[in-house]
């Protein structure tokens, strides 16, 4: 997902997806402990995708408090 996509989306769409993308990087990393994960880079993508979220919302956040 690019960042061009995740500034496009709603405040409750970004929490829906990093509530998603929390609980798909937990059955990730279980996969993992257990030797069933096909994919391991997908973790790596997993949490950049985590970390563009939570930027965009904090710079909502700031951008809010600043024309308040």
């Amino acid at each position: 997902m690019k960042a061009s996509e995740v500034r496009q989306l709603t405040v409750e769409e970004l929490e829906s997806k990093l509530k998603d993308l929390k609980a798909e990087l937990f059955n990730l990393r279980f996969q993992l402990a257990i030797n069933q994960l096909d994919n391991p880079m997908r973790i790596s993508a997993v949490k950049k995708d985590i970390a563009r979220i939570q930027t965009i919302l904090r710079e909502n956040e700031l951008k809010d408090s600043a024309n308040a």
